[in-house]
């Protein structure tokens, strides 16, 4: 059967999401129209916010509606303690598992040369502003185990060398090639605790 161009174009949007396939894609849009008449409207309205409201944070790039993101303006946060994620996910992944208590850097992505990422695509500059701007005394490179995640963490390793900080990398013990948010708390926050220095 052939169906609507407008509905094809919507299974076509949300099949481009991570991890929705054509099937999903298509239950998805079916469930749009079997609600009541309001659904979709507010669907339009959140992903309309989103676009207009959110933004990376000025500071350590995770998405916010503020200037600066709750994390860094809590002043109960240990300042001196930055932890460098790949992804806002990572970020999260953290912050369920309560262990850690410093600042983030989120990088927007791992260095990836076959899908045109490099160094100057991520925001390794930013964090080395921050590391001399703000005193911080330990930089935890809490990359996925991938080859990219371990490549970018190498790469921003070197870059950070010269400066006067720790650096610590998490403790193995996570499988290579997992994405860190989809660990649960304790394997995360065991990794975390036991971090070595690099």
């Amino acid at each position: 059967m052939q169906l609507p161009e407008p509905i094809n174009n919507l299974i076509h949007q949300f099949s481009q999401l991570p991890g929705v396939g054509k099937k999903s894609a298509m239950r998805m849009v079916f469930h749009i129209l079997s609600e009541n008449i309001q659904y979709p409207n507010d669907l339009i309205k959140a992903l309309s916010d989103v676009q207009e409201k959110i933004h990376a944070c000025h500071q350590c790039f995770a998405y916010t509606d503020l200037d600066i993101c709750h994390i860094c303006s809590n002043p109960r946060r240990n300042s001196q303690l930055l932890c460098v994620v790949e992804k806002q996910s990572d970020l999260l992944a953290f912050e369920r598992s309560g262990e850690f208590q410093g600042l983030y850097h989120v990088l927007g992505a791992a260095i990836s040369p076959l899908d045109g990422i490099g160094p100057s695509d991520i925001h390794i500059p930013e964090l080395l502003n921050r590391i001399r701007q703000n005193e911080v005394i330990e930089v935890i490179l809490a990359t996925s185990s991938s080859a990219e995640g371990e490549s970018t963490a190498h790469f921003i390793d070197k870059a950070i060398s010269q400066e006067s900080v720790k650096r610590t990398r998490l403790a193995r013990g996570i499988p290579m090639g997992t994405e860190l948010e989809y660990l649960d708390d304790h394997t995360l926050s065991r990794a975390l605790s036991s971090r070595i220095e690099l």
